[in-house]
């Protein structure tokens, strides 16, 4: 039996327009895109009847929902404000499946941990678009390898198409983490291996999103050991329980309305926000108050008000998504920001920092490539027409420049923007930002 699972976001060529616009108003952030691949992940690992609340529905979120069908879960997402979740106890029955997991590099990884559980004897094979088929996961198979699975990359590159077929087991790896989300897969699929596994980290990037992940793990009170930070001892032979849980408003998306307002704001009240989570994009908050952003936080609420903006050094290795927005805040900003320390963003859905460059310097202004960021000299940006890269953070933080600008610009591609923010556009227009959508 051959599944493929299709991705569903729409596939046109859509184009963004977006006009100088003024800022006004308050608007609730949707749901955590991280938070909800790992409440569906760990949900259909668990045995029971879990239900998330206020889960975000994107591309990237059905990805991962399909998924996890394909891998034996029993998911109802009839309500779009309460998934219903039939675990399948750890047992993975898909049996030589092929999963399309469209853009969701997050899905891919997380997914091949659990795939790793199937009995010996099935296989299964992950997939994606264009962009998936380019990001690295060699390091992952590796590891899964060596906990006793049997992991490898059909096109040998290191990239999927990948199988997956074996069972873990458990036993020691040691991984360079690039990306986060290799050490996310080897966190969440471990606990659930026949015997205790050992994970010794000589690189972590993005160390925040390994917090949300021991967090979902502390909130499972599964057993395991950090004591060195950079070396896991997880107990294996454990299993996941059912739960009742609503998804925190997502900071990688609120980051875009930050920097707006930040830029172009009467005042605006962000909603939603949960400053004690883990989420790592939290941060863009004080990056913006580093360059003068006249930024007031509350416990339920946030509220910005546009201020003049100087440039500032920022190390974004926590937070590679907010790269592109902040890449634009520094373009309207006095003086020089340096955007450094943050590699791993070459590696996303495009090379951020090579097309971040490239647009901003079709707008003329003076932008360096790093290898592992951008300098760049803040001056008046002029209109263009942008290329988004069919990447949806670059679609979005080039359309927070066309807000500022004296004429409309045009963003290509914006059809990417379902991957995880599909109600971008109607949220900034609710809060004064002249924004449309064209097919």
């Amino acid at each position: 039996m051959h599944l493929r699972l299709v991705h569903l976001c729409t596939k046109f060529v859509m184009k963004l327009i977006a006009g100088k616009s003024r800022l006004k108003g308050t608007v609730t952030i949707p749901a955590s895109k991280s938070h909800t691949i790992r409440a569906v992940a760990i949900a259909s690992l668990a045995s029971g009847d879990s239900i998330i609340r206020t889960p975000l529905l994107s591309g990237d979120t059905t990805a991962v929902v399909n998924c996890y069908r394909a891998l034996g879960a029993q998911i109802d997402t009839s309500d779009p404000k309460t998934w219903k979740v039939t675990g399948a106890g750890g047992r993975i029955t898909a049996r030589s499946y092929t999963i399309d997991v469209g853009n969701s590099g997050t899905t891919l990884r997380i997914a091949m941990g659990s795939a790793a559980l199937a009995q010996p004897g099935q296989s299964i094979i992950f997939t994606g678009d264009e962009q998936i088929q380019a990001r690295p996961v060699a390091p992952l198979i590796d590891a899964l390898n060596d906990l006793g699975a049997e992991a490898q990359s059909l096109k040998s590159n290191g990239c999927a198409p990948v199988k997956i077929a074996g069972s873990l087991s458990g036993g020691k790896t040691s991984i360079r983490c690039k990306t986060s989300q290799y050490l996310s897969s080897l966190l969440l699929c471990t606990p659930l291996a026949k015997e205790d596994s050992e994970i010794d980290v000589t690189l972590l990037n993005e160390p925040d999103y390994i917090l949300m992940t021991l967090d979902w793990l502390d909130m499972q009170q599964r057993e395991y050991e950090n004591p060195r930070r950079r070396h896991f001892h997880i107990k294996g032979g454990q299993t996941y329980k059912p739960f009742d849980t609503a998804i925190p408003a997502d900071f990688s998306s609120a980051t875009f309305f930050l920097c707006a307002a930040a830029l172009l704001a009467d005042e605006v009240t962000i909603l939603g926000l949960d400053f004690a989570d883990s989420q790592p994009d939290k941060a863009v908050a004080d990056y913006l108050k580093a360059m003068g952003a006249d930024i007031t936080i509350a416990p339920d609420r946030v509220t910005v008000r546009a201020a003049p903006l100087k440039g500032a050094e920022i190390d974004m290795n926590r937070t590679p998504d907010a790269l592109p927005a902040m890449a634009v805040t520094a373009a309207f900003a006095e003086g020089t920001t340096r955007l450094i320390n943050v590699p791993q963003a070459r590696s996303k859905e495009t090379d951020r920092i090579s097309c971040m460059a490239t647009e901003l310097t079709k707008m003329a202004v003076e932008t360096e490539e790093l290898p592992d960021g951008l300098i760049i000299h803040g001056s008046r940006p002029k209109p263009a027409e942008l290329h988004g890269w069919a990447d949806h953070r670059v679609v979005m933080a080039l359309a927070i420049a066309g807000l500022v600008l004296e004429t409309q610009s045009t963003i290509d591609t914006a059809e990417a923007m379902s991957v995880t923010f599909p109600d971008f556009t109607e949220l900034m227009r609710t809060i004064g930002a002249d924004m449309q959508l064209l097919d």
